[in-house]
């Protein structure tokens, strides 16, 4: 072992890692172990019940175990040789470790059999009120590292991608034109290689994620499905009912476009949607709202909401307000009576960019026809070689 240790590279210092020392499949483990060193590695979610021996005889020094089963005298030979082991923990709906995004199939898992009560996304959200109401410490940090595990596949999977947040309120029903609208924006920014990214829920963020999984179909697709949809036009009274629904026209048209959903069992009352393919589901609200927006990098679009899109309106808003020497990140808000007079932001957000950068990433259109048109101008402008720095 010693001589192993000599002719390789040193360990990695705990809060050093590179993503390329993480492991989370067996066969990556496998071939890393063969080579006598897991020193610095990042191990993560895996059944190592059957590699004790490739366990007592690897180097393990300064390496991470996350939530990985294994027989104890390898758990004992691994701690004593330098390695920090976070156990599995048995009886969680959710997996704290995870590495990889979340599917809607994982999350609404029994669904059609035992209704959404049954589901892991339900059973999450119960575990996470009743351990927030006891302040118990261990499922605080249970949850945080669920958190950030999600965060780092999320990161992982955008790379390099062109992201779009849509963003607006989960009151919005199917069947309303406002709905299909929705969903025709993002069946058109999908087409154009963006990758859409929303809040995760009902409502707008729905008919988002909706429009992207449409997006490789022809025309007649999309409204077949909000054909169907609007046959259970909101969440309430039945989760079960309404996602059932939503299960339907994947059925009837596999294999749809890609996008991003974004909820949170912070409003475990709001259900995740089933067309976003990649979610990100999270604990902590926070990390959600400002992660959504910070990895938007190709703009915002607001379309009509409630209290929480108003903030996300101004949450963006900041972002921009004291990063404007950076990437600009367009913001669009849709339906200007909306955000005039019912909610007035517009002329707050219009009043906060004067003589500021910001002022060239901002803009107010009259539907969402006008979106892309709005995104490209914003982009444009904001890099011209005389325009904002």
């Amino acid at each position: 072992m010693a001589d192993v240790q000599s002719s390789a590279e040193p360990p990695v210092p705990l809060g050093s890692h590179e993503r390329g020392r993480e492991i989370d499949a067996l066969t990556e483990f496998d071939r890393v172990a063969a080579a006598g060193r897991l020193a610095g590695y990042r191990i993560r979610s895996l059944d190592l019940t059957d590699r004790t021996f490739a366990l007592l005889a690897t180097d393990t020094a300064d390496s991470v175990f996350l939530g990985c089963a294994m027989e104890p005298d390898a758990a004992v030979k691994v701690r004593a040789g330098g390695a920090l082991v976070f156990p599995p923990a048995p009886g969680l709906p959710f997996d704290p470790y995870r590495g990889t995004l979340y599917t809607p199939d994982e999350l609404f898992a029994g669904l059609l059999d035992a209704g959404y009560d049954a589901t892991p996304d339900a059973r999450t959200y119960r575990w996470y009120q009743e351990t927030k109401a006891t302040g118990d410490v261990v499922a605080g940090m249970l949850r945080s590292i669920h958190d950030d595990t999600v965060s780092d596949a999320l990161d992982e999977y955008l790379a390099g991608a062109r992201v779009v947040g849509v963003l607006g309120g989960h009151a919005l029903e199917r069947g309303s034109a406002a709905y299909a609208g929705a969903a025709t924006l993002g069946r058109r920014l999908g087409r154009t290689g963006m990758t859409i990214a929303t809040g995760g829920g009902p409502g707008a963020m729905e008919a988002a994620n909706l429009g992207a999984y449409a997006a490789p179909f022809e025309d007649a697709m999309l409204d077949e499905a909000l054909d169907l949809l609007s046959t259970t036009r909101r969440f309430r009274p039945s989760v079960t009912a309404w996602a059932s629904v939503a299960y339907e026209v994947l059925r009837n048209r596999p294999g749809g476009g890609t996008s991003i959903a974004m909820p949170t069992w912070r409003y475990g009352h709001e259900p995740p949607n089933a067309f976003a393919t990649h979610i990100a589901k999270y604990f902590a609200n926070g990390l959600r709202e400002e992660g959504l927006l910070a990895r938007s990098n190709a703009g915002v679009v607001f379309l009509p909401g409630a209290a929480g899109t108003v903030q996300e309106v101004f949450d963006a808003a900041t972002l921009n307000y004291y990063r404007s020497d950076s990437g600009p990140t367009p913001m669009v808000l849709v339906d200007r009576e909306y955000w005039t007079e019912t909610l007035p932001a517009w002329p707050l957000l219009r009043t906060l960019a004067t003589g500021h950068p910001m002022t060239a990433r901002i803009a107010l259109v009259d539907s969402v026809d006008d979106v892309p048109e709005a995104l490209t101008h914003l982009t444009a402008a904001a890099t011209a070689p005389d325009g904002p720095r």
